[in-house]
């Protein structure tokens, strides 16, 4: 079966109940140019499996589904209510509200009621002082100023229906986390594992949202590099003549690689975990961020890779040994010159003497 946009899942869904389906993407299936038609479409791609040539999606388990299509509404929801507050924070801005500098979050408790009051009773004066947290770290003379403006009745109406907006999507968000962790809960063995990679221990829904990309079941994958290449991590293969034309990633997992360059970008930062930061650091030097960032995700995956096959926690050991040759190497005093005039040695004839203490 071909994949095409949503139409292939309800064909899929029944007839994975009573056999194996094959899967294929379309740019494995595709025609001759100038011949195609749907009959010889379907001709084609059964000529291409007798073959033996095609290669099958991955699809999880329809458990693993339903956790996978919660996850990515989640992820909508998220940039919804992003795209909200930033309209919201566009109204306090051109109403020259400047909450923003003086709360770090313009939508926290002090900040929306501040907000609130000033939606109730637009255009009038009013002391901030009860409406501020006592732990709010800008005096309240600031804040004072902050609030010194004025908001038309056109931006006041778009506010109003924004903040609702916004409380509506809070509400949605949290109603479908719960409904996440429930369906979560049958691989409760398999969060706490990915838990122990460095960057997803903090919060559940990082661990949960790998999981229902890649699932729980490793076996479908051989090695951790056919997960990497699957994910969309590594760089693909494209050489001619003995030219390299490109190395660039595919567009392969669009919702997995966001979320793990946030994890990545973060776990870089942290000294506790030197085995990323070096790795990210060397690499950063010679080939930029953005393919360092790329070669954290991957040191991800093949770690998440890892501990679900062995079914052990994760381990900086393996990054951490010293690389030391397994043999002794014989090399020639030119050589030796040479390695030590490479890592910043300078030969002279004669050291200066040293004077006596």
């Amino acid at each position: 079966m071909e994949s095409a946009s949503k139409y292939w899942i309800p064909v899929f869904n029944i007839l994975e109940q009573t056999c194996w389906v094959t899967l294929a993407h379309p740019k494995y299936t595709k025609p001759q140019k100038g011949n195609k038609t749907d009959r010889k479409d379907a001709k084609w791609i059964c000529d291409l499996f007798m073959c033996d040539m095609i290669k099958p999606s991955f699809i999880p388990p329809p458990d693993i589904r339903h956790l996978r299509d919660l996850e990515r509404y989640r992820f909508k929801l998220t940039n919804m209510l992003t795209g909200e507050k930033n309209r919201a924070q566009n109204c306090l801005t051109v109403s020259n509200l400047k909450l923003d500098d003086v709360f770090t979050d313009v939508f926290g408790k002090s900040s929306r009621s501040i907000t609130d009051h000033i939606l109730m009773h637009p255009g009038e004066k009013f002391d901030v002082t009860p409406f501020v947290h006592k732990n709010c770290k800008h005096p309240i003379e600031e804040i004072q100023a902050a609030v010194d403006g004025s908001i038309s009745p056109g931006q006041a109406a778009k506010l109003r229906e924004v903040l609702a907006h916004i409380d509506e999507l809070k509400a949605h968000k949290k109603n479908i986390e719960a409904e996440i962790l429930r369906l979560a809960e049958p691989y409760t063995e398999a969060l706490k594992l990915i838990r122990t990679v460095p960057g997803f221990s903090s919060d559940p829904m990082t661990a949960i949202a790998v999981l229902s990309e890649i699932g729980a079941d490793m076996s479908v994958f051989p090695t951790a590099k056919h997960l990497n290449s699957w994910a969309g991590v590594c760089p693909r293969n494209d050489q001619s003549g003995g030219k390299r034309k490109s190395t660039r990633i595919s567009r392969a997992g669009c919702y997995l690689k966001p979320l793990l360059v946030q994890v990545a970008s973060a776990v870089v930062r942290s000294d506790k975990y030197p085995e990323f930061k070096e790795r990210y650091r060397k690499l950063k030097a010679r080939r930029g961020h953005k393919k360092a960032i790329i070669a954290i995700c991957r040191m991800f995956l093949t770690a998440i890779w890892n501990i679900l096959t062995k079914v052990e926690p994760y381990s900086s050991k393996g990054y951490l040994s010293e690389n030391q040759p397994k043999d002794t190497m014989i090399i020639s005093k030119a050589q030796g010159l040479k390695l030590l005039q490479s890592r910043g040695y300078t030969f002279r004839d004669e050291l200066p003497l040293m004077a006596p203490a």
